[in-house]
């Protein structure tokens, strides 16, 4: 069993951040981690959560505290690399169904690089299909067959009973996490999480 259970979708920047954060501390570094693709989108549509741009876009403090958190967070685990994609919102299908692929080939690490990069530090549009199989060919992956095997009938259905097992276990957005049977949400906990299993 996993010390800890990491859920994340590529469109969310604090997923991206609480995936970097996570290689700097300790307590990460020596945990056993699961890592589980889910579908913000079905999560948002399941639970009738919102993101943050539409839940707070009329309120123009929070969206400006909202960025200063996250200029905080960086600096406070060494982030230099981080930008907004000038994409966003960029349609992650493509790239959660990937995931699945890449588990079952054995090599979901180098995707998580890759596409984390690519949304977060890049600015790459990747729910264009040419530039998806080209980015990951450029990380030395295949990304031709992971663009093709990520239509395959099984693979999408990983990726929904994914997203509909985190719903049924009440997570309401991304990134979240599972200590045990203990929910965590948002890159904010990943200080309570580093106690329990530190």
């Amino acid at each position: 069993m996993s010390d800890v259970e990491f859920l994340f979708d590529f469109g969310s920047p604090n997923a991206y951040l609480a995936w970097k954060a996570m290689q700097t501390m300790d307590a990460f570094k020596t945990a056993e981690i699961k890592t589980t693709p889910v579908l913000l989108g079905g999560i948002f549509k399941s639970t009738g959560n919102t993101p943050p741009m539409l839940a707070f876009g009329s309120v123009p403090a929070k969206m400006k505290y909202l960025g200063t958190e996250m200029e905080r967070f960086q600096k406070r685990h060494g982030i230099t690399d981080f930008q907004f994609n000038p994409n966003f919102p960029v349609n992650t299908l493509m790239l959660m169904r990937g995931c699945f692929v890449a588990i079952g080939e054995g090599y979901l690490d180098e995707y998580l690089a890759a596409g984390f990069h690519h949304m977060w530090e890049a600015g790459t549009k990747m729910d264009d299909p040419d530039t998806f199989a080209k980015a990951f060919n450029d990380a030395g992956l295949d990304g031709a067959r992971i663009l093709a095997r990520s239509q395959e009938p099984a693979i999408k259905k990983a990726l929904m009973d994914s997203t509909q097992a985190a719903v049924d276990r009440d997570v309401f957005g991304i990134p979240s996490f599972f200590v045990g049977d203990d929910l965590y949400f948002g890159k904010d906990t990943l200080w309570e999480i580093a106690e329990r299993v530190g």
